[in-house]
């Protein structure tokens, strides 16, 4: 059950900071306003707050794992929100991190 909290918490915490720094973007390049960008950085607080939910104390772990999340997250919204196609390399890529993840994370230790 840990482990399944763990990944819901990844989950959430990409959604809000791959979203937030999304919103961002597009309130400032896209030239949508302010109400964008206030939407993206309350979407970015909610995201360091989701990550202290995580069952695992240790803050430089969590960041790390995070990082192959925030990877694999970022090309997935991509092909959702803006019809990115990931080319194989981009997979690759995305699969090595997630592995890494589950190395960091999950690996069992004395």
């Amino acid at each position: 059950m840990t482990v399944l909290r763990s990944l819901v918490l990844f989950a959430v915490a990409a959604l809000a900071e791959i979203g937030g720094a999304w919103l961002v973007w597009q309130g400032v390049r896209e030239h949508r306003g302010a109400l964008w960008v206030g939407a993206g950085v309350l979407a970015l607080g909610a995201y360091g707050f989701v990550a202290t939910l995580q069952p695992d104390a240790s803050f430089g772990r969590l960041l790390a794992a995070y990082g192959g999340i925030f990877v694999a997250g970022s090309l997935a919204w991509g092909m959702v929100v803006d019809g990115f196609e990931p080319d194989r390399w981009d997979a690759l890529g995305a699969g090595t991190c997630l592995l890494g993840v589950a190395v960091i994370m999950y690996a069992p230790r004395g």
